[in-house]
């Protein structure tokens, strides 16, 4: 017999089977000694109580029978080395390698085109970046191998349960190399150090399988004959024929979405949002979210969650990176771009978030028209893309240049003061003291201002001048959304053009990514094998 059961304990008691064992005995009024085994299927932490932190977990009971582990999902790939059947995959980020997966599933030989390097190579730009300032617009933490995720965190919760199958998605990361807590974890999570090997397996999967993998082969055009793309053209003058592209290259590729504008293909602005990371020491955020000085050995560094309406405008926080790092994210020289990111054990002293405004197309037009830019860019489908370059281009010079970062503690931000120094940071690169209300546009440097101090009020202690805000927060989703048909996929003027994922404007994060390549491509797979 098996029984689910869920327990409130302490932090030091959900770390030892044989309180565990007892605690359910008592629950399930049945002898420890017909309890042959158990596993967890849900764990969470309620830190509500200033008296004491709980531990709230869900158990999977084997009683009276053989105990099982828990049943992994496989996937069932099969060799597409001959299919009749191809599709070119622009892109190697979890969008793009999960759909792979699916199509070699469905009898698909799939062909993924990936601008940057393999993760190892890759490794070693973003090394480059961090100590000498400069960067590999091909290769760096939002184009390579994996994607933006892999190199940024590899957080695994969402909310797009709507979008596809969760639990097979964090199956498949499991079955690929992921420790198995990311199943039940409220907010599971894989670490920057250990990803690279999952994607790794992942790739050696789809060259087992029949499938390419194909890197530093930038897209820089594509021939459409008949309303339907028959060849697509790579940097390096290949000229590569499939029966469906899927578009799935992230939320920087700006250059693809200069490419559909020059070619009259239909794009559209989207709202996204901007702001700056704000970084705290992870003592102060530990003794605030679990309400003492010193944190428990068994719980983990205590993460926050913020939001709020200040002007009419949502201010939030985006990201968030307990015991994280902070990452320069440009993808070209004179952008200044951050980010974060946590190790698996999330052991770093210091606690980062973004800290974000939403954006529209009317604050960017009211931008522009201040700065007296050009008519034709203010009109464009590219209008808060070109917002968000401008911005990053405005915090690279503040920064000084070699992407050393324009900083301010944070009260000093939300009170127009200059900072004669700056804390420790985490940011490799360096930050240098800088008045971010020239870098930022007003709207976002004022609603940020009194969302601080509104943040300060929720939780006891976030707002002071130990924290460092630093710019620029900027690729929190992509800028522009590339439309497609509600049921087909496709785009609406292009056959067999499957915009995917970030980069279209149809998922925020690695897993809702990954639900979505498969999503397009079991709709190309329907179609193809009618």
């Amino acid at each position: 017999m098996q029984k689910e059961i869920s327990l409130k304990l302490k932090p030091s008691e959900a770390f030892s089977d044989s309180i565990i064992k007892q605690y359910l005995s008592q629950s399930l009024s049945v002898s420890q000694q017909h309890i042959t085994g158990f596993y967890k299927t849900k764990q969470s932490i309620d830190a509500r109580s200033r008296k004491q932190v709980w531990m709230n977990i869900s158990f999977n009971v084997f009683i009276n029978e053989p105990f099982q582990q828990r049943v992994i999902q496989k996937i069932a790939l099969q060799d597409v080395s001959k299919a009749d059947k191809k599709v070119i995959v622009v892109g190697a980020g979890p969008a793009g390698l999960f759909a792979a997966l699916k199509l070699i599933e469905s009898g698909i030989k799939p062909i993924v085109i990936e601008r940057g390097k393999d993760v190892r190579n890759r490794r070693r730009d973003l090394a480059t970046l961090n100590k000498e300032g400069v960067v590999n617009p091909e290769s760096n933490y939002c184009f390579g191998e994996g994607g933006a995720g892999t190199y940024s965190d590899g957080k695994l919760y969402t909310r797009s349960s709507k979008r596809g199958d969760i639990n097979r998605i964090l199956n498949l990361f499991v079955h690929f190399g992921a420790e198995e807590k990311i199943l039940y974890e409220a907010h599971p999570h894989i670490g920057t150090n250990k990803l690279p090997h999952i994607i790794t397996a992942m790739r050696n999967a789809i060259i087992e399988y029949g499938g390419n993998v194909l890197f530093e082969k930038k897209l820089i055009d594509f021939i459409v004959e008949d309303d339907t793309i028959t060849t697509i053209k790579t940097v390096d003058g290949d000229a590569l024929h499939a029966d469906a592209v899927i578009l799935a290259t992230g939320h920087s590729a700006r250059d693809i979405f200069e490419l559909l504008h020059q070619k009259n293909i239909l794009i559209e602005a989207k709202p996204f949002a901007l702001g700056v990371r704000i970084e705290h020491p992870q003592s102060l955020m530990d003794s605030i979210q679990y309400h003492d000085a010193v944190r428990d050995v068994c719980l983990p560094p205590s993460s926050y969650s913020l939001v709020e309406q200040v002007n009419g405008k949502g201010v939030f926080s985006f990201c968030m990176c307990p015991g994280g790092i902070i990452a320069p994210a440009a993808t070209n020289a004179n952008e200044l771009v951050v980010n974060g990111w946590s190790p698996s054990k999330r052991n770093n002293p210091f606690a980062n978030s973004g800290m974000v405004v939403s954006v529209d197309e009317k604050d960017a037009y009211n931008y522009f028209k201040k700065q007296n830019s050009k008519l034709e860019i203010r009109n464009s489908n590219l209008l808060l893309m070109h917002f968000q370059q401008a911005i990053e281009r405005k915090a690279f010079e503040a920064g000084g240049g070699k992407f050393v970062a324009p900083a301010q503690r944070m009260v000093d931000f939300s009170d127009g003061k200059h900072s004669a120094s700056l804390p420790d940071c985490s940011y490799l690169p360096g930050i240098a003291s800088a008045d971010l209300s020239t870098v930022l546009p007003d709207f976002i440097y004022k609603n940020l201002q009194e969302g601080f101090k509104v943040f300060g009020n929720k939780m006891k202690g976030y707002y002071t001048n130990d924290a460092v805000v630093v710019a620029t927060e900027s690729r929190t989703s992509s800028p522009v959304r590339i439309p497609r048909n509600a049921e087909t996929l496709e785009h609406p003027q292009i056959k067999n053009l499957y915009p995917c994922a970030e980069g279209a404007g149809y998922a925020g994060g690695i897993v809702s990514a990954a639900m979505d390549g498969e999503k397009v491509a079991n709709v190309i797979a329907e179609k193809f094998l009618r």
